[in-house]
């Protein structure tokens, strides 16, 4: 019977070299008894630039608005007083009023969370920061100011604009 001959060190690492990946680094070692190891060493990403971190930070605040909203509508929701008869009509219409306005402000932040989560996904997908309407790059101050942003200074002017000769 003949034996197989284990590779030499060599060997393996031309192997190793050939089946490697740009961003990755593969290092083979021999231990005491033959058996050889292959490990992969990750090169480091690079630096964030000084927008990028901007963003990042921008994303974990979304973040935390985000759980923020959803602690305090649910508060709401559990706190939501039901149909109270009251005996005195003026008393019945302002608890009536409370509950529609405060309905009112849990449909506007459910319309905020729709927008930080398109938001986070856009960070994510590396498209926030650039204007959906022209396609140019948001100012880093306008994204701080109004983070679920989506349009530059200048579209969003001439949006409202449009909306006021609209309504007139």
């Amino acid at each position: 019977m003949a034996r197989k001959k284990k590779p030499t060190e060599k060997v393996v690492k031309k192997k190793v070299k050939e089946t490697t990946k740009k961003k990755t680094k593969a290092v083979a070692k021999t231990t005491k008894k033959g058996v050889v190891k292959k490990s992969v060493a990750t090169k480091k990403a690079p630096p964030l630039s000084k927008r990028e971190k901007i963003m990042q930070e921008i994303k974990q605040s979304l973040i935390s608005q985000r759980e923020a909203l959803l602690r305090e509508a649910e508060e709401a929701l559990n706190n939501l007083p039901g149909e109270i008869n009251f005996p005195d009509m003026g008393d019945q219409a302002t608890a009536e009023t409370d509950r529609n306005f405060m309905l009112r402000l849990r449909d506007r932040e459910r319309m905020l969370l729709k927008k930080i989560d398109e938001t986070i996904e856009r960070i994510d997908n590396n498209s926030y920061g650039i204007c959906s309407s022209c396609g140019n790059e948001i100012d880093i101050k306008r994204l701080v100011a109004r983070p679920v942003t989506d349009l530059c200074i200048d579209c969003k002017i001439r949006q409202e604009e449009e909306e006021r000769i609209t309504q007139s």
